[in-house]
């Protein structure tokens, strides 16, 4: 074998290799005696058969399967022997084979770059906090109890029906007299003033009375996930059945124990556990966006083209499946589609770089994610679905490959809690408004990350 390095541009390599003739006919013969050792020929016991007559019979068959097989350990060398860290699969091109002749082909790959770790301890940080305010438990707590509010139906049929109230109705939906699919309901019950239907269908319900029949015309929004409905007029027809209205509910030590509390107080007390949570959640995610853009100010290193343009493919698919969708932002509809492009291949620059910067970091401080790790991991996502813990345990339980998802953004908070343990960090109350708001780079990056479903970076 022969390797002679041919050409050297930042992080991508090509070598041309030449593989002597002998040495691949030597893997054409040993793959012919393992065959003629299997087969079995007119007039000759298995392995008995000779060897002119194998090779006759099966050489071009087994020629292909020899080149495949020595072309792949020959760059399995080249790559250990130059040592070399690669960012994706080489690309091989073979650019001379005749029979009995040398094989040459060309390696292309493009490798990962030296990253030098630095010293954390000169990152300094803002952590954002914010205390609970009370009127955000007592929120909390209006909120669960009008889920668990019941009704009564009103016997007056003179009565118009108010906001707050709730109808039973049919109704039908058509768009230019015909019915669409999913515009039909029986029964359904409708508190006014919900906004649970697009927008002008509730306010033309209120002062309706039982029995009435109402044609409501409306327009669905621009951006109404069934692309078929999006920006139509429609007319839906509907009939009153019934008005309810809801009963008063005594907030007390018993309504506490009908929600699983052991007393009111306790109630509230769960309820501001859960908002410091998510106060802390928030806190979290603004911390980590910080640190990573004071990672990614203070390392400058070359990124791979491949691993970049890799990203980017998978951005510019969730975008364009959203789109299909209607499930684009107000930036992504008012920024033209080459400026788009542009931002998404920013950010995957920069998640690439990110990631790369993480990994060593993770490799260095010898980050490993343990069995506790991914239990741990699972009781968080467990703990988003109150009541229905069960239901996720047993999913994960039943499912290998979730349980294994889990490890990469374990992994990379992990290596965050790393590097936050060695920098500066400082704390800093503010609103709750100011914890939750968010500029509009962190927007976009916020937009193309919920569309990817993976660990932000």
């Amino acid at each position: 074998m022969k390797v002679t390095e041919q050409k050297k541009d930042g992080l991508k390599k090509k070598y041309q290799v030449v593989i002597e003739n002998k040495d691949f006919e030597a893997k054409i013969e040993k793959k012919l005696n393992d065959l003629g050792k299997k087969v079995k020929l007119p007039g000759f016991r298995p392995g008995k058969a000779p060897k002119e007559m194998l090779k006759q019979k099966y050489r071009a068959s087994v020629m292909g399967e020899a080149l495949d097989e020595i072309v792949r350990e020959t760059t399995d060398e080249v790559i250990k022997e130059n040592k070399l860290k690669l960012a994706l699969h080489p690309n091989i091109n073979i650019t001379k084979f005749e029979d009995g002749k040398n094989i040459e082909f060309d390696i292309e790959a493009e490798i990962l770059p030296e990253i030098k770790v630095g010293d954390f301890s000169e990152i300094v940080v803002e952590k954002l906090m914010a205390d609970v305010p009370e009127e955000e438990v007592e929120k909390a707590l209006k909120y669960i109890v009008s889920s668990r509010r019941e009704t009564s139906k009103i016997e007056d049929e003179n009565h118009q029906a108010q906001k707050g109230e709730t109808l039973v109705i049919d109704f039908v939906g058509s768009i230019n007299g015909e019915e669409f699919q999913g515009g039909k309901g029986n029964d359904y019950p409708l508190e006014l003033g919900s906004n649970t239907f697009i927008p002008g269908f509730e306010d033309q319900l209120v002062g309706c009375k039982v029995n009435d029949k109402i044609d409501v015309n409306v327009k669905f929004p621009e951006d109404y996930h069934a692309k078929n409905l999006a920006g139509k007029d429609a007319v839906f027809a509907v009939t009153v059945k019934e008005i309810r209205q809801p009963k008063d509910i005594e907030v007390n030590d018993e309504f506490a124990k009908s929600v699983g509390s052991k007393s009111l107080e306790d109630l509230k007390d769960s309820i501001r556990k859960r908002i410091i949570n998510d106060y802390e959640n928030a806190s979290r995610l603004k911390l980590k966006r910080t640190l990573l853009d004071r990672l990614d100010e203070t390392y400058n290193f070359e990124v791979p083209e491949s691993l970049v343009e890799e990203e980017f493919k998978a951005i510019e698919a969730q975008y364009k499946r959203a789109k299909e969708l209607n499930q684009l932002d107000e930036h992504e509809k008012n920024t033209p589609e080459d400026e788009l492009m542009k931002e998404y291949k920013k950010i995957a620059s920069r998640r690439v770089k990110l990631g790369l910067l993480l990994s060593e970091v993770g490799s260095e401080a010898k980050v490993t994610v343990s069995a506790d790790d991914l239990n741990k991991a699972i009781m968080k996502e467990a703990q988003k679905y109150p009541g229905q813990e069960k239901v996720v345990f047993d999913f994960y339980l039943k499912n290998a490959k979730a349980v294994e998802a889990l490890r990469a953004p374990v992994f990379e908070e992990k290596i965050i809690d790393f590097v936050l343990a060695k920098a500066k960090v400082n704390e800093k109350k503010v609103s709750v408004e100011e914890l939750y708001s968010f500029d509009e780079d962190e927007a976009s990056d916020k937009k193309q990350k919920s569309h990817k479903k993976k660990a932000s970076l």
